[in-house]
């Protein structure tokens, strides 16, 4: 049998990484201004979605219970949306700079090299 088939539990399935990734890799938890950023968002997002959730509720004439309710599911939808928006837009941008970085890089090397 190989090492592979005997290992068991999360590092068998690949799941036993830290958050950061792999060593040298790229991920946006490690990035620091993206997940602050992308926390805030998350923040932003779910009080936003709260508030006109209990707003419009409010504004309809619900009950307090059903407002209540319909401000949290409102306050959660907000929340999601608002992750999913940062994540795919501080993507883009943490690979853009790394293309820029490795640009410079390789544009160093080529004018050490003349």
């Amino acid at each position: 049998m190989s090492d592979q088939k005997k290992k068991k539990g999360k590092d068998a399935k690949g799941k036993g990484k830290d958050a950061k990734g792999t060593p040298g890799g790229v991920s946006i938890a490690a990035h620091p201004q993206a997940s602050h950023a992308v926390r805030s968002l998350k923040a932003w997002g779910g009080l936003i979605g709260f508030g006109l959730g209990a707003y419009m509720s409010a504004h309809a004439g619900a009950s307090l219970g059903l407002l209540g309710l319909r401000a949290l599911a409102a306050g959660i939808a907000g929340y999601m949306v608002a992750w999913f928006c940062g994540v795919v837009a501080w993507r883009a941008i943490v690979s853009a700079e790394v293309r820029a970085h490795m640009d410079l890089r390789a544009n160093a090397e080529q004018a050490q090299k003349q």
